[in-house]
């Protein structure tokens, strides 16, 4: 299927699938005429990749993992290396860090408000 099709079945904009194509995330055949041409397992490719970034993976860390998410039925489950899940824990408390800081950052522009409020009382 050409893009249009693949942007429409796997409900991934077309501009993203040219951009996972050019970070090497997924390689579509090509027509005759040079057209992109998206099969099946390309498609089911592109969801994972779109479920990764939505779970707030970078770009980065996906391509590390992907080969051995889409893998062959019978690849070796455990793939998956140890480095990599450190590599996820390690964003993750990134993460989780950054959201303290905001929290943090919530609460005080909070404490002002409710001052504010008091003073114009």
């Amino acid at each position: 299927m050409r893009i249009g099709e693949a942007s429409r079945v796997s409900g991934v904009s077309a501009r993203s699938l040219r951009y996972y194509e050019d970070e090497g995330l997924i390689i579509p055949g090509r027509c005759g005429n040079g057209y992109r041409d998206y099969c099946r397992s390309t498609i089911d490719r592109v969801r994972v990749i779109r479920s990764l970034l939505e779970s707030g993976l970078p770009v980065r860390l996906i391509k590390d993992v992907l080969p051995h998410l889409t893998a062959e039925p019978d690849a070796d489950p455990g793939a998956v290396c140890a480095e990599f899940l450190r590599e996820v824990q390690r964003y993750r408390d990134r993460l989780a860090g950054r959201i303290a800081v905001l929290s943090d950052q919530q609460a005080a522009l909070d404490a002002y408000l409710r001052e504010a409020r008091r003073a114009d009382r």
